[in-house]
């Protein structure tokens, strides 16, 4: 038997289109005589869908795709599993359905659903019961849905249904700590049932989320027969047969992830389809002659091409000399045009009208955020006159402590590096002048000048001014950020990581009282375990404060 892994990029409520996908992917795999064709979950609506699942209307357009996949199988000698939301009893299920020869042989419906982190499946699915294997051909196929593997009991249910294999389509969002997981958890439940198992996830960017794909095949025995590569559709072919177990016509290369290589790959393919399944002609971003808009610079041009990128200095007095001179060069090796758009006047006239208002205060942070607002005003003009999306680029540890402007240089409809800690901003810096993408659309070499990356970090709001000026080092910062944010450390316990208390109770206090400005944030990739938004839901109005 041939089965067909069909690791694919497909869009959340583009039901006509991601069941034209699957019918083009049996089409060709049918002239490759395969006996069956395994989707990810959810394929014909898209994973997650969230509250489109409580309409009915888009309920009955996923049933009429699904009729359609049955319907092509009629007269084709392909069986499929493909993920569809199924209605029963006035109750909707996430299930997985298998399909031969006009008709469905069976589905199951997903039992454990996810309601932790990004997941609220339990919002919009009900709870499936049944554990069952399902006939095909002459085997019997057990089909756990992804969060059904992480734990014992469907796999065992199966197993003891008589199942000769597992074959779970997923929907698993990458992190940076999750692919090898993902693998131990799939090789514990080979050990436990002794059965042979293909896993198959999905790829690409979908709002805040992006998958890796990296589908994979075990045997009994736990041996990796196949592993599909990250980040880029592609169709695996296995052989299978009762008592014997799965079989690849190519020889495996297990594939380690470089964890700067993987994040900088999802920050890509995070952007890249979220310009392009929400239709935009291109990115149009701030280039200050910064770590953070020279890296948001590269990651745009990889993941589109410099000709779909326009960047734009917004210069003030403020503005360094330096900060010209590495603009300038950032821009000239992406290949992108680098536009001027000087700010004095537009703030010479804002200052004047507000000066009576002012009652001849000092300046203060006003006047800084006045600078970073009308750059946000003039990039956004950019952005409505032409199409472009306006890509915003403040890092985690910014974002984190309000180090960044409401309605100034959070303008954007995404943030690339939402969810990167600044300390990875320059790792991540460095790891893009010594290596390129496969799929990367920019130039090989040094892209972002070794100047930007060296010098001290400043917004250049005022004279002299540097982050460090009222924050502590940024792997100071970052750890006790990651230790608040991502484990939920108690102050006490952060105390002991050779901090003083002072200092961590000034953070916390300033990522409490900078939550209203993340709400009306971009959203932006997420790579970590808890980025803001989908992951921590924390109340904008919240008194407390860790006295430990």
């Amino acid at each position: 038997m041939k089965i067909i892994i069909a690791q694919l990029n497909n869009i959340v409520g583009d039901v006509r289109g991601n069941v034209e996908k699957a019918i083009n992917t049996l089409s060709d795999q049918k002239d490759n005589k395969a006996d069956l064709v395994v989707f990810s979950e959810l394929f014909i609506s898209g994973y997650p869908p969230e509250d489109l699942i409580l309409k009915n209307s888009f309920l009955d357009a996923c049933k009429k795709g699904l009729h359609q996949i049955v319907d092509y199988t009629k007269d084709h000698s392909i069986g499929v599993i493909v993920g569809s939301p199924l209605t029963h009893n006035n109750d909707v299920y996430n299930c997985s359905v298998l399909i031969d020869n006009g008709k469905i042989i069976g589905y199951s419906q997903k039992q454990n659903l996810p309601n932790y982190g990004v997941f609220d499946e339990k919002r919009v699915f009900s709870q499936g019961v049944n554990s069952q294997a399902f006939a095909f051909r002459n085997i019997r196929i057990g089909m756990p849905i992804c969060e059904d593997i992480w734990s014992e009991k469907v796999c065992s249910q199966l197993h003891k249904d008589k199942s000769d294999i597992i074959i779970t389509p997923n929907g698993s969002p990458f992190d940076k700590y999750k692919r090898n997981l993902r693998l131990e958890t799939a090789i514990k439940r080979v050990q436990e049932v002794n059965l042979p198992l293909i896993y198959v996830n999905q790829v690409g960017g979908q709002d805040e989320l992006v998958f890796d794909g990296s589908s994979f095949a075990l045997n009994s025995d736990q041996s990796i027969i196949s592993q599909a590569p990250a980040w880029e559709e592609s169709i695996v072919e296995l052989g299978f047969e009762k008592n014997k177990g799965l079989t690849s016509p190519e020889i495996i290369k297990i594939k380690v992830g470089n964890d700067l290589n993987d994040i900088y790959a999802a920050i890509v393919v995070g952007l890249r389809d979220y310009v392009n399944k929400n239709n935009f002609p291109g990115i149009i971003l701030g280039l200050s002659g910064g770590i953070d808009s020279a890296l948001c610079a590269a990651i745009a041009v990889d993941a589109l091409g410099a000709e779909r990128v326009s960047c734009f200095m917004l210069p003030f007095r403020y503005t360094s000399k330096q900060s010209f001179v590495d603009a300038k060069e950032c821009a000239r090796n992406l290949n992108v045009e680098l536009g001027s758009l000087d700010i004095e006047e537009s703030f010479n006239s804002l200052e004047s009208v507000l000066t009576p208002f002012f009652k001849n205060l000092p300046a203060d942070v006003t006047e800084e955020n006045l600078q970073s607002r009308i750059r946000g005003v003039l990039l956004m003009a950019l952005s409505n006159k032409g199409g472009s999306m306006v890509v915003t680029t403040g890092n985690k540890s910014e974002v984190s402590v309000g180090y960044a402007t409401l309605y100034g240089d959070m303008n954007g409809g995404y943030n690339p590096i939402k969810d990167i800690y600044k300390t990875e901003v320059y790792k991540l810096a460095k790891w893009r002048n010594s290596n390129t993408l496969f799929n990367g659309m920019g130039p090989s070499g040094e892209v972002i000048p070794i100047s930007i990356i060296e010098k001290e970090p400043t917004a250049e709001l005022r004279d002299g001014q540097k982050d460090q000026d009222s924050l502590p080092p940024y792997d100071e910062l970052d750890d006790i950020l990651e230790s608040l944010i991502d484990y939920e450390m108690s102050i006490s316990d952060i105390v002991k990581r050779g901090y003083k208390k002072s200092l961590v109770k000034k953070i916390e206090n300033l990522l409490y009282v900078s939550e209203y400005k993340r709400r009306q944030s971009a959203p932006g990739v997420r790579v970590s375990q808890k980025n803001f938004g989908r992951d921590r839901r924390y109340p904008i109005t919240n008194l407390f404060r860790d006295e430990n």
